[in-house]
């Protein structure tokens, strides 16, 4: 399993939405240390499994393959699964932490969004894996920042969990936002991109080079 996403070490970097092999293999020489891949049928990005698994099983590299998923049936669950590429499920939706636990084998990452109302989070997820996002209307990323004041107190109440930071990050903002914040990582979609899923390169080499600096 490849599992440098999760590593200690520098500031991760995952790139996610990705929709084209040649977008992959792109960020995979750019020095991405995740790569994104949306099965939720009703996102921008969204890629149909049994015609996107074929080619991400031959993606080269040590980057961890993260399937995203929002209220996924088993069905699919057992299909990605089954696929041998992903080394973690990012799970987007409603979903209990009993559900996560069980389904998301080998390793699981829990989306949640960055609200007041939020501020502490419940000691029964498991996993030590959260995505901090912005709040939006119904599931997926809204695509604005977050709230990196809030962003930054959940990181220094659970100082043995890892955090990926997400929402509205840019090449333009990403540094500040990790100055800001101090996550294990960070993730951006919409802020490299030409159009949902086709990624900008020069944009996703700037990103890194920030995040990382």
């Amino acid at each position: 399993m490849r599992t440098r996403f999760f590593e200690p070490g520098e500031r991760r970097v995952k790139i996610c939405g990705l929709s084209r092999e040649s977008d992959a293999r792109q960020v995979i020489e750019l020095g991405a240390d995740a790569l994104g891949f949306n099965f939720w049928s009703q996102s921008k990005r969204y890629l149909e499994p049994a015609g996107a698994i074929p080619w991400i099983q031959q993606l080269p590299g040590d980057a961890t393959r993260v399937a995203v998923v929002v209220n996924p049936d088993i069905e699919l669950l057992a299909f990605l699964r089954v696929a041998g590429c992903f080394d973690a499920i990012q799970f987007h939706g409603d979903e209990t932490p009993e559900f996560c636990e069980r389904q998301g084998a080998p390793r699981w990452i829990k989306a949640y969004p960055v609200r007041p109302e939020n501020q502490e989070l419940p000691d029964i997820y498991a996993t030590g894996d959260f995505l901090l996002d912005s709040p939006s209307v119904g599931y997926g990323g809204s695509g604005e920042a977050a709230d990196w004041t809030l962003a930054a107190d959940f990181v220094r109440a659970r100082p043995s969990s890892r955090f990926t930071l997400a929402g509205g990050l840019t090449p333009a903002n990403v540094f500040e936002a990790v100055a800001a914040v101090q996550p294990h990582g960070v993730d951006v979609a919409s802020g490299v991109e030409v159009s949902p899923g086709v990624k900008d390169l020069s944009k996703v080499r700037e990103f890194i080079v920030q995040a990382k600096g």
